[in-house]
């Protein structure tokens, strides 16, 4: 189980690094260019403290887990990170919705499924952690 833990721990990482990196550097537009259109209800500053709130969480998933310094912190990460993704799934949710109504297809669709298997991942690392 430690060990499978810890592969999810990395993944969710790195993941969670790339998200916050891209969230932090790239434009709005641009963001939702490249495929993350969850951002698009959003202003900037909230896309930016996502973004902190994501790279803070990637380093709390590894780094107390392994110094054994506030073991705590990691799952607290996983705790916040599945919040984010239950966000993430409802913005992502309403463009599906709107989409659909506009006869658009089910582009967000991919996204929500996406969002619902990284909540499941950091579900998996909250309890197993705890």
């Amino acid at each position: 189980m430690n060990v499978a833990l810890w592969v999810v721990q990395i993944l969710l990482a790195a993941v969670f690094l790339w998200s916050g990196a891209v969230k932090g550097t790239q434009s709005k537009d641009r963001l939702i260019a490249s495929g993350q259109t969850g951002v698009a209800p959003f202003p900037v500053p909230v896309i930016r403290l996502t973004a902190f709130a994501e790279l803070l969480a990637a380093v709390g998933l590894i780094l107390p887990w392994l110094t054994g310094v506030a073991r705590v912190l990691t799952p607290v990460a996983a705790g916040g990170l599945a919040v984010v993704m239950i966000g993430a799934m409802l913005s992502h949710g309403t463009l599906l919705r709107r989409d659909r109504a506009a006869g658009r297809g089910n582009r967000e669709a991919r996204n929500v499924a996406a969002n619902v298997v990284i909540l499941a991942l950091c579900v998996f690392v909250l309890t197993g952690r705890l």
